[in-house]
């Protein structure tokens, strides 16, 4: 089935589109089990008219009751298909695309559907630590994974080898878990539910909203 654009958008973000706005909910670290640690979390996927969704996640550790007990993380990065280059592309740096995109409909976007009826997709991550990841995955409808190409990592790193990531829309809600390999070994990190927010502006981590340890 073609690709429907939901609105006014650049063609290329229609498989990713399920994503766009903002989403708060809570997780736990590694397995899950009711010792682990609780977090609440924000996660933005923003567009700007280009090929690519601007990601930004933002995380608290928390009592069960929601309770903000102190920061925990923040990350950042791009999504986008994954297609090979093309002249009319923007960058590097701030080289600026061609006004008529790349793909200029649904139907070009079609091109790069896979049999199984997935879309290749890439996203780059950045997160506390000096470390930078490159994924590579598929998305099937409201559903995708990503597993690391390539891990870039600083001197103030901890052990990291690679890492997948699995994300989904269940109902209306956003399920992702995240696994890290360590030593050869792959254990579960992190996993959350996450509800849409009505506006971006709205949350408990909205921008503007109070985020001190102790208020809930």
């Amino acid at each position: 089935m073609p690709t429907e654009l939901p609105y006014d958008l650049t063609p290329e973000l229609a498989p990713l589109s399920w994503l766009i706005g903002a989403w708060e909910g809570q997780g736990r670290l590694g397995s899950g089990e009711d010792d682990s640690e609780i977090f609440y979390q924000r996660v933005d996927f923003t567009e700007h008219g280009l090929p690519f969704l601007e990601y930004r996640a933002e995380s608290w550790l928390c009592e069960a009751d929601g309770t903000f007990l102190r920061p925990l993380t923040v990350e950042s990065g791009f999504w986008a298909l994954d297609r090979d280059r093309r002249d009319g592309d923007l960058g590097p740096g701030m080289r600026p695309a061609d006004v008529v995109p790349a793909f200029r409909s649904a139907e070009d976007v079609e091109q790069l559907r896979r049999e199984d009826n997935s879309f290749p997709i890439t996203a780059t991550i950045t997160h506390p630590g000096s470390i930078s990841e490159l994924y590579y995955g598929v998305i099937r409808g409201p559903q995708g994974q990503l597993v690391t190409d390539s891990v870039l990592k600083g001197s103030a790193a901890g052990p990291y080898e690679t890492a997948q990531r699995i994300f989904g829309m269940v109902n209306t809600q956003l399920f992702w878990r995240w696994d890290v390999t360590v030593g050869g070994e792959e254990s579960p990190h992190a996993s959350a539910i996450l509800d849409r927010m009505p506006d971006p502006s709205q949350g408990r981590l909205a921008p503007g909203a109070p985020r001190e340890p102790g208020r809930g």
